[in-house]
């Protein structure tokens, strides 16, 4: 069976205030800069929006050979070639969304601070498991930060491919890289700069620094 990818280095995630053409305008310049991972996550907007905003990033995705990833609706997944899926604790089976996924498609599960739901993640089927939040979060405030020490915990146990999300800022990569990160998961740090392209430039001389990283970016 073929292993599908994993996120590694910087990995996108859409952030809930903006919609529409901001949000592709704010996608197209992470994109043009080298950004290579994205997940589309929108928990307010109705099933028409959902849609149209998949199709459309998936358009973006595939001018600059990135990857994918929707949030909690398989269906949705599926409908877009190629596209993956991020299941948290409550949207749903996983082993059941890989049987319907296949083998090559990307399928993430969230396992906040727990090894042992990380271990039955991806006993299930998923690509990789994401640990947070690392740091208190703007985009969820409710989530307990359970810091970075997780993943070094994950790294010796064996587990990964590790995605680390949650308050993560470019200041805070290194750290959280070293701790036993594969990949970041950023929201605020990125959408929320001044200048988009520059600060995921930033990222990625942050990477480089990192040469064991997989599949960071493309030049």
């Amino acid at each position: 069976m073929p292993e599908p990818a994993a996120p590694a280095g910087l990995y996108l995630v859409t952030p809930e205030r903006l919609s529409g053409i901001p949000l592709l305008a704010a996608v197209d310049e992470a994109l043009a800069a080298g950004a290579r991972w994205l997940q589309y996550r929108d928990k307010t907007g109705d099933a028409v929006t959902h849609r149209a905003t998949s199709f459309a990033l998936a358009m973006l995705c595939r001018q600059y050979g990135a990857q994918l990833v929707i949030n909690d609706d398989l269906e949705l997944a599926l409908a877009i070639d190629g596209a993956g899926l991020h299941l948290g604790r409550d949207d749903g089976d996983l082993a059941a969304a890989r049987a319907r996924l296949g083998p090559e498609r990307v399928l993430g599960a969230s396992c906040y601070g727990d090894l042992q739901r990380a271990r039955d993640a991806l006993a299930a089927g998923a690509s990789y498991v994401a640990f947070g939040a690392m740091y208190p979060s703007a985009s969820k405030p409710q989530a307990p930060a359970i810091g970075s020490a997780v993943l070094a915990e994950a790294r010796a146990a064996g587990i990964g491919p590790r995605v680390a999300i949650g308050g993560i800022t470019l200041e805070r990569a290194a750290d959280t890289l070293s701790a036993g990160a594969d990949a970041l998961a950023v929201i605020g740090d990125v959408f929320d700069a001044p200048d988009i392209r520059q600060r995921v430039r930033g990222w990625r001389a942050l990477l480089d620094s990192f040469p064991d990283l997989p599949h960071k970016h493309t030049p």
